[in-house]
């Protein structure tokens, strides 16, 4: 897959059918959009990929994130991008408290004549990610070459299966609400990139040796429970795990940032430039 978004040859594609618009999922009709709002967590706004969107106050959207890159190449769509850095399914449908901030809930940008959704949520429920990737992080010390993570969850209560499918049954109800606000629109979810290898470690992921293969089956059970929610909802799915395969963290051209912090780049553990580059162009092939 092309990792640079041509946004001249997306228009093209788009810009087919003048005036046709989709609902539901599934349609094999090129499509333009009226009306496209963008709802999701820190991989949907891209924190530390600059420019940062001075519009953005706490949530920290990125200028270059994956909505912003589809509003170039839906020449015709008003663009909404409410995504937030933190966010939650819950932050749908209420306040979402960000430092000193309160910032509206996502599902305020919903209207009846919305045709374009995506959808970026999950990770943040329960404190799934940040328990898993940076807890992880931080439990290395205490066994460098054993598992301390996985032991940790493993006497946890909830555990991992109970917080999954509590994020398949929270998002199943994030799209519910969608279709009541905006029945006509075409609701894509977008899923999670690669952060682990399959195989071996890396500086940029300092987690204790044997716990690689624990974080990385709970990062792709994740989007799993993603892709069943969207499943169950008749919405589309977009399998940035499947795509970014070869591209985590450890790999020589990888697509989410390690430990390291740099203002440039991204903010630890999240989305590069080229990432979003690329998960735009995988919606676009969606929903031309």
């Amino acid at each position: 897959m092309a990792r640079l978004l041509h946004l001249a040859a997306a228009v093209a594609v788009l810009v087919v059918a003048s005036g046709c618009s989709s609902s539901g999922s599934g349609s094999d009709q090129a499509t333009e959009y009226d009306s496209y709002v963008a709802l999701g967590d820190s991989y949907t706004a891209a924190p530390g990929v600059p420019p940062t969107d001075a519009t953005s106050s706490f949530c920290q959207r990125s200028g270059r994130n994956y909505p912003a890159l589809l509003a170039a190449a839906l020449p015709r769509a008003a663009v909404t991008d409410v995504s937030c850095s933190g966010a939650g399914t819950g932050s749908m449908t209420a306040p979402e408290v960000v430092g000193t901030a309160s910032v509206p809930a996502q599902f305020d940008a919903l209207t009846a004549d919305t045709d374009l959704v995506t959808v970026g949520l999950g990770a943040n429920d329960g404190g799934l990610f940040g328990g898993v990737v940076n807890g992880c992080v931080q439990l290395a010390a205490s066994d460098p070459v054993g598992s301390p993570c996985q032991n940790f969850w493993a006497a946890r209560t909830p555990g991992i299966d109970d917080l999954l499918s509590g994020i398949t049954f929270n998002l199943a109800g994030v799209l519910d609400g969608i279709r009541q606000r905006s029945p006509h629109a075409r609701v894509v979810v977008v899923g999670y990139p690669q952060l682990v290898p399959a195989s071996g470690t890396c500086a940029e992921l300092p987690l204790a040796a044997a716990d690689y293969p624990f974080v990385r089956d709970v990062t792709q059970r994740l989007s799993e429970a993603l892709r069943t929610a969207a499943e169950q909802a008749d919405a589309d799915y977009v399998d940035v795990w499947k795509a970014s395969e070869g591209h985590d963290i450890c790999a020589d051209e990888p697509w989410v940032n390690g430990a390291t912090e740099n203002p440039d780049t991204a903010i630890a553990f999240h989305p590069l430039a080229v990432e979003q580059q690329a998960v735009a162009e995988l919606v676009l092939d969606q929903v031309g």
